[in-house]
């Protein structure tokens, strides 16, 4: 995830518009959104609370 983010300048120099690179910068925001929800509700069940 970090290379990817290491390479964003590089592409952009190119000079030939964005392309596809905001939806993989989305992408990889909402997978990890997606991971935290997930991991949070499998995870915070497990104790219960008095």
């Amino acid at each position: 995830m970090i290379e990817l983010l290491l390479l964003l300048p590089l592409s952009e120099a190119e000079g030939e518009g964005p392309g596809a690179t905001p939806y993989l910068i989305g992408l990889g925001a909402l997978a990890l959104l997606l991971f935290a929800v997930f991991a949070l509700t499998a995870f915070g069940k497990g104790r219960d609370h008095s």
